[in-house]
């Protein structure tokens, strides 16, 4: 999946939260984890456009970082909206799934990025070395 598609989905997972968000019950416990569940959903992608603005392979792992922690967030409360019975199961379970598809996604980007980082380094740090004898 390029960057371009992971824009997209992002984006329409924010949209997805944002519409569940706007019907959830008027109760003071709904409304409290929608706001939760709005600000992660929809940093989701703001966060991801960051990350392909990316200025240095640090910096893109450290915006892949939140990426993924906001997704893992936004994953947390839609289990808490299913789990406490403030909305449906059947109504939540296509949203769920794709939140820990992208929890998958971003975890999995973060890694790959990590060892590319990693060997990077080492390069520098040898390259360093060999022009310091």
């Amino acid at each position: 999946m390029d960057a371009g598609e992971l824009k997209s989905r992002s984006k329409k997972f924010a949209l997805r939260v944002v519409r569940l968000v706007r019907v959830l019950p008027k109760s003071l416990e709904a409304q409290v984890i929608g706001k939760q569940l709005l600000r992660s959903g929809t940093s989701v992608g703001a966060n991801y456009r960051a990350v392909c603005r990316a200025r240095s392979n640090a910096e893109f792992v450290s915006k892949l970082g939140v990426v993924l922690e906001e997704a893992d967030e936004a994953t947390f409360w839609l289990e808490l909206l299913e789990e406490a019975g403030i909305f449906p199961a059947t109504k939540l379970e296509e949203l769920k799934h794709e939140a820990e598809e992208l929890v998958r996604i971003f975890a999995a980007s973060r890694i790959t990025a990590e060892k590319k980082l990693s060997r990077s380094n080492l390069k520098s740090e040898i390259l360093n070395a060999i022009e310091e004898t």
